[in-house]
């Protein structure tokens, strides 16, 4: 069997997905506006402990608390108005504090430090529970990621106990806001395997879109991932967060979900990451998804 072959058959075996990637355009790097500014009319920007700064070396006092995993900076520009922030030593309730790299950020009590964004992804398995503690000591997808790095990260959003994929994990609290925030609207795409064949009617509704308890519910996109097959693997394509959106949509119809893998999630996919195993964003996936829209 030559290798052309042998992909067809691989594909065959764990199913095409191709039709949900969105193929990249032609053409060179995108531009950006003011890209010929001379630098005399706009600061220059340099890398500094993973983020960019002013080249005066200060950074926001919203972005230094982002930066140190407490929450994003539209939470922090709160935190510093209700006066719970100081810096060495005083109270700042002023938006738009500068503070330098050697300034004693402190927040409840404890000095925060800078640390360097990390961005990395986890193939996680069934059995897992998506939180950082557990009091009933069940195994956390924190046990799979713990000497992934020294900064303490945390899970972006929530897969329940028995659905596997895509998991993101970061100590950027911009990043994971914008990420998990319904307005933003997050594409995601799901392997679903039922426990019978989902008919042509069903089908329908779930393409058109239907009721559900708490609202009406239309995904984007939907297909069968075989075609000659039972049917009863079903590709679909949503950018709705709601709790178990995924489930409930086919349970609503009477049909059991038996195996649900997120294959995609704001366009970074499991590539590479066998289950249970992470890895570290590239430089590219983490630019895309800083381009996602505020």
């Amino acid at each position: 069997m030559d290798k052309k072959q042998q992909g067809g058959e691989k594909r065959k075996r764990h199913g095409d997905y191709s039709s949900f990637y969105q193929k990249p355009k032609k053409g060179g790097k995108k531009k950006f506006s003011g890209a010929k500014e001379k630098k005399s009319e706009k600061p220059e920007k340099v890398r500094d402990g993973g983020y960019r700064r002013e080249d005066d070396g200060l950074i926001r006092l919203n972005k230094y608390l982002a930066d140190a995993g407490v929450c994003s900076r539209r939470e922090a520009d709160k935190l510093i108005a209700s006066g719970v922030v100081k810096v060495n030593g005083k109270t700042i309730t002023e938006l738009g504090t500068k503070v330098s790299p050697s300034d004693k950020v402190v927040y409840g009590g404890q000095a925060l430090r800078r640390e360097k964004l990390r961005y990395l992804v986890l193939n996680k398995p069934k059995d897992f529970i998506t939180t950082t503690d557990d009091p009933y000591e069940r195994k956390t997808v924190m046990g799979l990621v713990d000497k992934a790095c020294p900064e303490r990260i945390y899970p972006v959003g929530r897969l329940d106990r028995g659905t596997t994929g895509v998991l993101l994990f970061t100590n950027d609290g911009d990043m994971a806001k914008k990420l998990t925030h319904p307005r933003h609207g997050i594409r995601k795409i799901y392997h679903v395997v039922l426990n019978k064949q989902l008919t042509k009617a069903d089908f329908d509704k779930i393409s058109t879109g239907m009721e559900l308890d708490d609202g009406p519910i239309k995904v984007d996109k939907i297909s069968w991932i075989e075609e000659g097959k039972m049917k009863k693997e079903v590709g679909l394509e949503l950018h709705s967060g709601r709790n178990r959106i995924v489930r409930r949509i086919f349970e609503s119809l009477g049909y059991k979900v038996i195996r649900l893998d997120r294959v995609v999630f704001a366009g970074i996919t499991k590539k590479d990451t066998p289950r249970g195993k992470w890895r570290m964003l590239s430089d590219t996936e983490v630019n895309m998804l800083k381009r996602l829209p505020k």
